[in-house]
């Protein structure tokens, strides 16, 4: 298959081969067009090596944010909000009603009532009741 490079080429090979005559109208809009195509097989091709090498960095990139990923979280439950901390006491996790965020808590957080969302500042009021349900990861958690 050939590219759009080498397809302009072959065109401007026809003309040649066709000597086409220049100070005609014809002629020229003609050869007009195959430069112009030139320039633009020119450009993409330009815009394929760039997209191409933007590409393999951002894989790069990607690569090395999953090793940092790694070395923050370690091996992380993905049904825990716990970010794989290792707590002696038993966490409970709470979503703000104002912004969505969700916030481990443990059980003295939660005795004092009351705590400020980290993420917006809503006043989040707690009402503790004993036997939720374990998420799996050996923390208990709010639903």
């Amino acid at each position: 298959m050939m590219t759009i490079t080498e397809k302009v080429a072959y065109l401007k090979g026809l003309a040649e081969g066709m000597k086409m005559d220049s100070s005609t109208n014809e002629g020229k809009l003609l050869l007009a067009v195959i430069d112009t195509l030139d320039d633009i097989a020119l450009t993409v091709s330009d815009l394929e090596d760039t997209v191409a090498e933007l590409s393999a960095q951002v894989d790069e990139i990607d690569d090395d944010l999953g090793e940092v990923e790694e070395d923050l979280y370690g091996d992380e439950d993905e049904d825990c909000g716990c970010d794989g901390e290792d707590f002696d006491d038993t966490l409970y996790e709470v979503e703000c009603p104002n912004c969505g965020d969700v916030i481990c808590l443990d059980e003295e957080m939660l005795d004092e009532g009351e705590i400020d969302c980290p993420n917006c500042g809503e006043k989040l009021e707690f009402d503790f009741e004993d036997g939720d349900e374990p998420c799996g990861c050996g923390h208990h958690h709010e639903d």
